[in-house]
């Protein structure tokens, strides 16, 4: 149970409490919808997340697939020196973007091709390695996709922690505390109000029966 705050019992400190309540009250509302609004998008990013990944999955497992057929039927040699040759170059783009007051990353991917989509002798190698490398740079969109978004995921998780956490202190401390030390305030200023009565009663009888 939260304590009370430390504070002079006076009228003054208690229209003060009540106006630092109201403002807990409101930041822990709006506090607590930005907390589930952030999850919602979390989970819609972590369902994206899985999707990708699973495509990814799927895709580097039939790349794998073909490129052992390729390496059993053809020279170590020969298929090293097929892959060494890039036919392409990629040069990333990093942005931003807000969501929900979190600055998460936003990698566009710039590709320059040559002219070859296969840069080398299609006699040296087989079908199979063409479409292992096809498989595999189809992927690259894919990949960098996945790495944002389980960035943004980690940014996220991050942030609802943090919100999680100023939440709580509002709710469990703060809020209580405030409602604590007022009801303290209130009662106080009540049995003030109460002694005063009870003196001026006491002056007032006195009064009359000095004036018997």
């Amino acid at each position: 149970m939260a304590g009370r705050l430390q504070v002079n019992p006076t009228r003054m400190e208690l229209k003060r409490l009540k106006v630092r309540l109201k403002t807990a009250q409101r930041g822990h509302k709006l506090l607590k919808d930005k907390s589930d609004e952030m999850i919602r998008r979390f989970m819609e990013f972590a369902k994206e997340n899985k999707k990708i990944r699973e495509e990814i999955e799927d895709e580097l497992s039939l790349a794998l697939k073909t490129f052992i057929v390729a390496k059993a039927v053809s020279d170590d040699a020969v298929v090293q020196e097929a892959v060494a040759m890039p036919s392409k170059t990629v040069k990333l783009e990093m942005d931003s973007q807000n969501v929900m007051g979190v600055e998460v990353p936003v990698i566009s991917v710039k590709e320059s091709s040559g002219e070859d989509k296969f840069p080398y002798s299609f006699s040296s190698v087989t079908a199979e390695l063409d479409g292992s490398i096809e498989v595999l740079g189809g992927m690259l969109h894919k990949m960098v996709k996945l790495a944002q978004i389980e960035k943004t995921c980690n940014m996220l998780a991050i942030e609802i922690e943090k919100n999680r956490r100023r939440v709580n202190a509002l709710e469990y401390v703060m809020i209580p505390q405030l409602e604590e030390t007022i009801k303290f305030i209130t009662m106080k200023l009540d049995e003030n109000e109460r002694s005063n009565i009870v003196r001026l009663v006491k002056v007032k009888t006195l009064i009359n029966k000095d004036g018997v």
